[in-house]
C-alpha cells in the first residue's frame, strides 16, 4: 500500500511540521474523496501556506463531526435528505464524482478480466452465491477458467459513503436486496468481514484469496488491486475508465435538485460505469468560526478552478464550471459570511 502510506504521511506532515500560526481548515469524512482532498490539499498549502487537516474517517463520522460542530467541513458520499439539511442548519453542495469497483483476489486473474452484474454480485453479498465457480459467475464469463474457491467477503466496518453508493446501487438492481438489507451509510451484512476505511478492505482484499470486496477506483489503481468489469444499466459490458464515470456523472440533474441531493448509480446510458457516486460537502449556515469557514470556501473555490487536472488524473470526474457557479451561487445565499470569501 506504497501510495495509501505516502498520503496519509503527506496529511500527517501538513497537520504536525508547518508553524503554527499558520491557517488551517479542518475537515472529516469521506474515504472516497481523500485522494483528491490530499492532491488538492498539497498543492493548496504550496501555493498559499494554508493547510489542511483532513480525517479520512469515513462518512458517518464526517456527518457527526460537522453536526457536532468540531470542525469546519464534514464530507460525506451519502447526500442527506433536505429535512436533515434544514434541521442541522446545514449547506450540502456537491465536490467531485467518482466510482466504486468490485474488488477481488484471484491468483491468475487479471485487472478487468473477470466480468460481473449487479444482482450476481447482491447474491455474493446476501451469502447465496459462495464460490468463485458459481454457474452465475461462469456464464457471465464464459473462457475464464474459474476456481472452485470460497468467496471470502469483505466490506466496510463503519459508517461509510462508499457503503452508501455501493448498498444503493444494490438496491436497485436486486428487489431482494433491498427487502432484505437495504442502502445506508451502515447495514446489516448478511455476511462476511468489516475493515476500517477503505485502506482496511483494500488491505483484507489484497491478502486473502477468494476475497471480494468494494472500493474506490482511485485506491484500487493507485495499489494494483484486481478489479472486475460490470454489466450496466443498459446491458453493456464497461471496464472502470474516466470515459465511464463521466457518462454517469452527465446523468445528474443538479440544477433541479434540492440541496444538490442527486444519486448516480445505475446511470442509464451505454457508455455509463454503474456504480458512480458524489462526494457532498457540508458546512454550517452560521460557522463557528467565520474566517475558517471563509477560508474552507477559498479552498474549495480553488480546487473547483484549479484542481480539475489533479481530480482527473486520479480518475475522479470534476464539477462542471456551470455546476460550480450553481454551488457559489448557494454559498453566498446560505452561509453567513461567504459573500467575501472568493
Amino acid at each position: 500500500m506504497k501510495h495509501l502510506t505516502a498520503i496519509a504521511v503527506a496529511g500527517f506532515l501538513a497537520a504536525t511540521i508547518f508553524p503554527a500560526a499558520a491557517a488551517e481548515i479542518t475537515g472529516a469524512g469521506s474515504t472516497f474523496v481523500y485522494p483528491v482532498l490530499a492532491k488538492w490539499a498539497d498543492v493548496y498549502q504550496k501555493n498559499t501556506g494554508v493547510r489542511l487537516n483532513y480525517q479520512s474517517i469515513g462518512s458517518g463520522g464526517g456527518i457527526q463531526q460537522i453536526t457536532n460542530k468540531t470542525v469546519t467541513f464534514g464530507a460525506s458520499d451519502m447526500p442527506l435528505m433536505p429535512a436533515d439539511v434544514e434541521k442541522n442548519h446545514f449547506v450540502q453542495f456537491p465536490l467531485v464524482n467518482g466510482a466504486v469497483v468490485p474488488l477481488l483476489n484471484l491468483p491468475g486473474i487479471k485487472p478487468g478480466e473477470l466480468t460481473l452484474d449487479g444482482p450476481t454480485i447482491a447474491k455474493v453479498f446476501l451469502g447465496e452465491i459462495t464460490k468463485w465457480n458459481d454457474p452465475a459467475i461462469a456464464k457471465l464469463n464464459p473462457g475464464v477458467k474459474l476456481p472452485d474457491t470460497a468467496i471470502a467477503v469483505v466490506h466496510r466496518s463503519e459508517g461509510s459513503g462508499t457503503t452508501f453508493i455501493w448498498t444503493d446501487y444494490l438496491s436497485k438492481v436486486s428487489p431482494e436486496w433491498k427487502q432484505k438489507v437495504g442502502s445506508n451509510t451502515a447495514v446489516e451484512w448478511p455476511v462476511g468481514i468489516g475493515a476500517k476505511g477503505s485502506e482496511g478492505v483494500s488491505n483484507n482484499v489484497a491478502q486473502t484469496i477468494g476475497a471480494f470486496g468494494y472500493v474506490e477506483y482511485a485506491y484500487a489503481m493507485q495499489n494494483n488491486l484486481t478489479y472486475a468489469k460490470m454489466s450496466n444499466a443498459a446491458g453493456k459490458v464497461v471496464a472502470p475508465t474516466a470515459a465511464a464515470f463521466l457518462a454517469a456523472a452527465v446523468s445528474a440533474d443538479w440544477a433541479h435538485a434540492q440541496d444538490f441531493r442527486v444519486v448516480i448509480t445505475n446511470a442509464p446510458g451505454d457508455t455509463a460505469w454503474p456504480v458512480a457516486g458524489s462526494t457532498f460537502g457540508l458546512m454550517q449556515q452560521t460557522p463557528v468560526d467565520a474566517d475558517d469557514s471563509a477560508a474552507a470556501l477559498k479552498f474549495f473555490d480553488w480546487g473547483y478552478k484549479n484542481g480539475k487536472k489533479m481530480a482527473a488524473d486520479l480518475d475522479y470526474v470534476p464539477m462542471p464550471d456551470s455546476v460550480v457557479a450553481l454551488i457559489e451561487k448557494t454559498w453566498k445565499e446560505k452561509i453567513k459570511g461567504a459573500g467575501t470569501s472568493f
